[in-house]
């Protein structure tokens, strides 16, 4: 019987040292896993890149677009004014005798 449990000790021993096929497998599912996760954070982040580079764009394109109508409203607003000065300035040409050239 002291026999049997010395040999099932060494028994226990090379279990001990070469784990179970099913810890392998899972071992190996998980280097997997870990791979494909590294793979698709690194895609996450090159997409990321591309959606900020082309925000990054609209909001140049917003900006111009800002400006250029600002730029048309001030235009605008001085041709009223002009317009406005010059309505005027016919008023007062228009209510002044005119002087004959005789």
């Amino acid at each position: 019987m002291s026999h049997n449990r010395v040999r099932s000790r060494e028994e226990r021993a090379v279990n001990m040292k070469t784990p179970p096929e099913s810890f392998l497998l899972f071992k190996e599912e998980l280097r997997k896993a870990q791979l494909e996760k590294e793979r698709l954070k690194q895609e996450y982040e090159m997409r990321l890149a591309e959606v900020n580079k082309e925000l990054c764009r609209l909001k140049e394109q917003i900006q111009s677009q800002q400006d250029m109508m600002r730029t048309t409203l001030e235009y605008a607003s001085n041709l009223e004014t002009r317009l406005s000065e010059f309505q005027d300035e016919v008023k007062i040409s228009q209510s002044q005798p005119r002087k004959t050239v005789y």
